[in-house]
């Protein structure tokens, strides 16, 4: 089941769960913190998770990239 929870957590981005890990707090408190910040600040943190999002996927295709063996 947990497996299954992060599997759906990656593909949607992962950016909540990636930043919990980092924090060391649940994911879900950071989704609640995304959408009391986007309420408060008129949407412009759509504009930062967006970023993250393409940040990490950039980051995930060159770590797996690297993991190729030349011959």
């Amino acid at each position: 089941m947990a497996a299954l929870k992060y599997l759906l957590e990656r593909s949607a981005f992962g950016v909540c769960s990636y930043l919990g890990a980092r924090m060391g707090i649940a994911s879900s408190r950071v989704r609640v913190y995304f959408i009391y910040l986007t309420f408060a600040a008129l949407g412009s943190p759509i504009l930062i998770y967006l970023f993250a999002a393409f940040w990490l996927n950039v980051r995930r295709y060159i770590s797996d990239n690297q993991k190729v063996v030349w011959k």
